[in-house]
């Protein structure tokens, strides 16, 4: 009996897709209120966080259960009514599982969005009704656009406070446009909601009979996943070499690390990554399985056919579909930290499984978020700008571009005394 339940437990959850997806938007949209709706009309809530919501509720002098405080944990979040962190949330439902990030509305947070955002396969971008597009609009979809994220919903929110408008969805809507066209985005999709009254969250709104779109729980749930890393340039960026000291593996040398992009089988001819060096894969273990072939993003080790020097930090690639190597990186990179960015600063850099030392040898432009447009760089960068910068680095880095694999083509830099994460860059 218990087998039969684990294979049912088996087949059935861990086995369903799981979406990632982030809540973006000004101050007071509604983004924590929409994702305690979510969570609330889908029956993903367990009774005893329900009665500390209901309590936490009345004792701020609430008429009615807020949704917010789902995901408002912290203190200060609870006071001000406003998210300060980002909030991590995960719920199922019979077609699929879900991550979501709830990132902060307000400008000085925007370092939390990005990092938020940065392992999103969605976004959900609110708009109030009464308000239209904002300045954080518009920085949240060109971070959306920055990061690659693949799928938009464009939530407007609160139409209840316009009458359920249809003229006040559309006008939306044909702003939004300009900047969809703007950024490139692509795969865009709106939906007029009431995160408050759950109008268009998993229920149809009988108060919108004009808008014959799928709500949004019905978008999240049959929206296709692409994972495009999947079937992209084979990516095994070496995290640790396994020599065990035993006589049963006397002989044993794997490389374990996450294939971050592409398949890899037994047998493939591959080709390690700064050095060159060019071998054949012998075996993929994982735990204690041998496997013919691993997908991403699973953990595996890899042994191969040849006694090759292969380190933390080389990167093992597919034959004839080899990363760029360089010292010179050019980047897009949002600054988190209050202490600017400082053109001749040194910093730690971090990408994928290597940690170096690198140069900021310029500022080449920075985004205007309120016009999109790229301005002339200075020599200092400050908390929350976007700009593009170029990086000499000590030992040469492997990468492709962040548009093509997010993990090889991304980094952060790091205070060398502190070790503070001060900004995350997208290697163009």
């Amino acid at each position: 009996m218990e087998n039969k339940t684990i294979k049912l437990f088996t087949n059935g959850y861990l086995d369903m897709d799981l979406l990632r997806f982030t809540t973006a938007g000004s101050v007071d949209d509604g983004k924590s209120t929409l994702i305690g709706r979510l969570l609330y009309d889908s029956k993903s809530i367990f009774e005893d966080q329900l009665k500390a919501v209901e309590a936490a509720s009345q004792r701020s002098g609430n008429e009615e259960m807020n949704l917010a405080l789902f995901t408002d944990g912290l203190r200060a979040e609870r006071e001000q009514g406003i998210t300060i962190d980002v909030a991590y949330r995960y719920f199922a439902t019979p077609k699929r599982k879900f991550i979501i990030a709830d990132t902060p509305g307000h400008i000085q947070y925007t370092r939390n969005m990005v990092t938020g955002a940065s392992t999103a396969d969605l976004a959900v971008i609110l708009i109030d009704a009464r308000n239209g597009t904002m300045e954080q609009t518009l920085r949240h979809s060109y971070i959306a656009s920055l990061l690659a994220i693949p799928y938009i919903i464009v939530c407007i929110n609160k139409m209840d406070l316009v009458n359920f408008s249809e003229k006040v969805f559309e006008d939306i809507k044909l702003k939004y446009n300009d900047i969809t066209n703007k950024l490139q985005l692509s795969n865009v999709k709106f939906i007029p909601i009431s995160a408050k009254l759950g109008d268009n969250v998993v229920d149809c709104s009988a108060n919108m009979p004009w808008y014959t779109g799928d709500t949004l729980m019905n978008m999240l749930e049959t929206i296709v996943i692409d994972h495009k890393t999947k079937f992209a340039d084979m990516r095994l960026p070496v995290q640790y070499v396994i020599r065990p000291v035993s006589d049963k593996f006397h002989d044993f040398r794997g490389y374990a690390g996450r294939l971050s992009g592409g398949i890899l089988k037994k047998g493939d001819a591959v080709v390690v990554m700064p050095s060159g060096q060019r071998s054949t894969v012998a075996a993929i273990n994982q735990c204690d399985r041998e496997l013919d072939e691993a997908f991403t993003p699973d953990s595996i080790t890899v042994q191969l056919t040849d006694d090759i020097d292969v380190s933390r930090g080389d990167i093992i690639a597919g034959e004839g579909e080899k990363p760029s190597v360089s010292q010179d990186i050019n980047a897009m990179v949002c600054w988190f930290n209050e202490n600017p960015l400082q053109v001749n600063s040194k910093y730690i850099i971090m990408h994928a499984t290597k940690e170096t030392v690198g140069i900021v040898k310029s500022i080449e432009n920075t985004v205007n978020i309120n016009t999109l447009e790229l301005e002339p760089g200075g020599t200092a960068l400050n908390m929350n700008e976007i700009a593009s910068i170029k990086i000499k680095t000590a030992q040469p880095l492997v990468f492709d571009s962040y548009k093509k694999n997010r993990t090889t083509g991304s980094l952060i830099l790091i205070d060398s005394n502190t070790f503070e994460t001060l900004g995350a860059g997208m290697i163009i």
